[in-house]
């Protein structure tokens, strides 16, 4: 593409697809992921590449992240081909190609593809680890209240069906030091802990939360970890063997940008034949990893659309894409943390969020914010209501812009001058 092509192309708007993406980021790689985030011409030029509704301003992309016009474009592709082929490609390069893709994500993260499959989600790659551990009666698990719905109705449900103890804490919103979390957990494992489940990010407020020392501290009571990485794969920037974890799940369609239905499953490889699988896998052949990954037939083009997610990713890069839904989320915390009214309901010590926050109005039903928000500055969130957290999730993505924070910003303003 020459020069006056590409510049063309911006100007009306065109997605940066390829190569073109890869040019453009090059324009700036004279600056630093900390100068770059604060760069609005460069994230312009990033949000040509989505196509976004003028009917709200969209603060709820940690759902489900909108994927750009590249990975959508590859996804249609792989439709068409796939229903082109048909059951000839099911039934000869359908698994060869989901350990190709298993292995990149393996790549990704830093993990061994011995010990990492591609699920459909969070809920499933987890819950597969809690329904699938030989429990007995008194066996205890431990977790937190603010950890995900779905993974605590499925201790629920062991609980009922084994006679497993469900032992739950609470994080704090605004923690004093990761001494006081790592403290937490440490203070409810008994010599009858199983199990412990920390998230990596917690979804309803955004903190992230030491992981490390929480399994360095289980390890060394013999106590395995769960991971609940489900906003951390591609929104910040990390390895999972590092995190010393002996289970890890994700959701790509999340951080990473990646088709609906697709997530990650991480067992360390000498935890995998202590895994009863969700699905029995019926090919005596495979062993390993792949035990665990048995689940009929998918829509497979999902899978291989994960590819060009990869590819988007890596060529905007993880330092760059880190740093600025860090400048995000502190850009609108820091104009409103002080203010009347408003609850800020994530610490504002950088190293503790990213990209996801959370905040309320006091005296206002968080149900009632997002209504609010939506229907009177046309502004999309989610309503969070319970564990010790009462406000409405906010998160951006690469696209949002400044200008979009500025309306949720005086919206805040004004409605906590309104609660005093």
């Amino acid at each position: 593409m020459h020069k006056r092509t590409f510049v063309k192309g911006m100007a009306l708007g065109l997605p940066l697809t390829g190569d073109a993406l890869s040019r453009w980021v090059s324009r700036f790689e004279h600056r630093t992921p900390e100068a770059l985030a604060s760069e609005e011409d460069f994230w312009k030029g990033i949000r040509v590449d989505y196509r976004l509704t003028p009917d709200y301003i969209n603060l709820e992309n940690g759902y489900y992240n909108i994927i750009p016009e590249e990975t959508l474009e590859a996804l249609v592709r792989h439709i068409r081909d796939i229903n082109y082929q048909g059951s000839h490609y099911m039934r000869t390069v359908q698994f060869d190609n989901k350990r190709a893709m298993a292995e990149r994500v393996a790549n990704l993260t830093g993990c061994s593809p011995e010990e990492l499959v591609i699920t459909r989600n969070t809920t499933e790659s987890l819950d597969m680890i809690i329904g699938g551990i030989h429990w007995q009666a008194g066996d205890e698990a431990v977790m937190a209240e603010q950890d995900y719905g779905s993974m605590l109705r499925m201790f629920r449900q062991v609980a009922d069906r084994y006679g497993v103890v469900n032992k739950i804490v609470s994080v704090p919103n605004l923690p004093a030091s990761d001494d006081e979390i790592v403290s937490l957990y440490a203070n409810a494992l008994t010599p009858k802990t199983r199990l412990l489940m920390v998230s990596h990010m917690i979804n309803i407020t955004g903190q992230i939360l030491p992981v490390r020392k929480i399994c360095d501290m289980a390890r060394a009571r013999g106590v395995a970890v769960m991971v609940d990485g489900a906003h951390t794969v591609a929104h910040l920037k990390f390895a999972i063997p590092d995190l010393g974890c002996d289970y890890f799940g994700s959701s790509l369609h999340k951080w990473l940008a990646a088709p609906l239905g697709t997530g990650l499953l991480y067992v360390r490889k000498d935890r995998i034949p202590g895994v009863w699988p969700l699905l029995p896998e019926p090919d005596p052949t495979i062993t390993g990893i792949g035990t665990l990954n048995h689940t009929g037939t998918l829509p497979v083009y999902t899978d291989l659309s994960v590819g060009a997610a990869i590819d988007y990713y890596l060529r905007l890069g993880a330092d760059r894409k880190e740093a600025r839904l860090r400048y995000l989320q502190q850009y609108w915390t820091v104009k409103v943390r002080n203010l009347p009214g408003v609850e800020v309901n994530t610490p504002a010590d950088p190293a503790r969020a990213c990209g996801i926050a959370n905040v309320g109005i006091k005296g206002m039903k968080p149900a009632d914010l997002a209504d609010t928000l939506m229907k009177r500055y046309k502004i999309y969130t989610v309503a969070i209501d319970g564990a010790g957290v009462h406000g409405c999730r906010i998160t951006p993505n690469v696209f949002t812009l400044p200008s979009e924070l500025d309306v949720l910003v005086a919206a805040l303003s004004e409605l906590g001058a309104r609660a005093v």
